[in-house]
């Protein structure tokens, strides 16, 4: 509840009072495994060493409270979301979080007034994480602008999209940009195994044991994503043992029949979409064309826009097959010319065609390697 008061009257409850001294709020104990799991301290964070280890950029920010307005870019369920809250909690800000899907110029001016009296009044820091940030149109944009370069709030925002090509210039300015890397299968094991042993926040008092191969299964669904990862696992466990009484063992058939029992989910604009894209490149990468061959049927048959899967298919010719093969980035972007030419569902021939060819390829990703190590001794 929230007590209407003029300005000048702040030192009675307002919607700040409720809120913890340093952050979010702690999920409840019916939400979904992957909230309950969230890291609450820097240490409990599975990978993104490269920023938060010791000695590392953003960790040396955070040591020193010397955060600036921040965009986070990474694939779903690498941390984005958690890494934010972690910095409100470390430097003691209050927490706004929003979307940019749901949130429009009237919510952002509200934000925006509600940490000007904050700041004014107790001088406490108001962070605004806002997902999806490169869905806010180029007026939406320019309404944070003057607040961020005045230091009213501390804008942290998380997209998937490149920020060069989706944030104006300049707000993008006036940011600092971290990329965050996808999860390993290492880090993913190390969430479950997490998840499975906190009697507090996961599944430690439900008596679950999970093989070895069961784990590794889900690790390989999850795609580096954790909050697919703990998903996964909670929806296995839920099924096995609805009312959550007894102990549940996991082992590798009994999770893939769990997993396989509902539709399959598709959605161009949401999480699935990322995660679909990432098996079809993971089963290029793996030499595997029959999976990418289903892969790539089951984005087409969920409409798919067929020049993206071209596109992602030229990248991946050029960083993983690379000098190995030079006809496959001639074939990407063949594929990407033909489908443009005859469209679909004939489009659906020449994907299939690159699919397969690049697949089958011999990889290398010497080249994609040789750059980034150019790239970093620049820096």
């Amino acid at each position: 509840m929230r007590v209407v008061v003029s300005h000048d009257s702040l030192s009675v409850m307002d919607l700040f009072d409720n809120a913890p001294p340093s952050g979010p709020p702690e999920p409840a104990g019916h939400a979904p495994l992957a909230e309950r799991m969230r890291p609450r301290v820097l240490d409990e964070l599975a990978g993104q060493a490269r920023l938060l280890g010791p000695g590392a950029p953003l960790r040396l920010l955070l040591e020193t409270k010397q955060i600036p307005s921040m965009i986070f870019w990474g694939p779903p369920g690498c941390g984005k979301t958690t890494v934010a809250r972690l910095i409100a909690r470390e430097i003691g800000a209050h927490f706004e979080a929003s979307s940019a899907v749901l949130a429009g110029v009237k919510e952002i001016r509200r934000i925006v007034a509600d940490a000007e009296r904050l700041l004014r009044s107790r001088s406490r820091r108001t962070v605004l994480f806002l997902d999806e940030i490169h869905r806010f149109n180029k007026a939406q944009q320019d309404v944070l602008l003057p607040h961020v370069e005045r230091g009213t709030l501390l804008l942290l925002g998380a997209t998937t999209e490149n920020p060069s090509f989706e944030i104006n210039p300049a707000l993008l300015s006036r940011c600092r940009v971290f990329t965050l890397e996808p999860l390993t299968e290492a880090d993913l094991e190390a969430i479950l195994r997490r998840a499975l042993d906190d009697e507090a926040r996961g599944l430690g008092a439900r008596g679950v044991r999970a093989a070895p191969e069961a784990i590794a299964l889900i690790v390989a669904l999850a795609g580096g994503d954790a909050r697919r990862a703990l998903s996964l696992l909670d929806e296995a466990v839920s099924i096995l043992s609805p009312e959550g009484g007894g102990s549940v063992a996991l082992g590798h058939e009994t999770v893939r029949q769990v997993l396989e029992r509902g539709p399959l989910i598709y959605d161009k604009g949401g999480e699935y979409h990322y995660d679909v894209i990432s098996a079809f490149i993971k089963s290029l990468r793996g030499s595997d064309p029959d999976a990418a061959i289903y892969w790539l049927a089951r984005m087409l048959d969920a409409g798919e826009d067929p020049v993206f899967i071209a596109r992602r298919m030229v990248i991946f010719a050029a960083e993983d097959v690379g000098n190995a093969d030079a006809g496959a980035l001639r074939t990407a972007v063949a594929a990407v010319e033909a489908v443009r030419l005859v469209g679909m569902p004939e489009g659906r021939i020449p994907l299939a065609q690159a699919a397969t060819y690049l697949a089958s390829a011999p990889k290398s990703n010497a080249s994609y390697v040789a750059i980034n190590r150019a790239e970093a001794a620049l820096r």
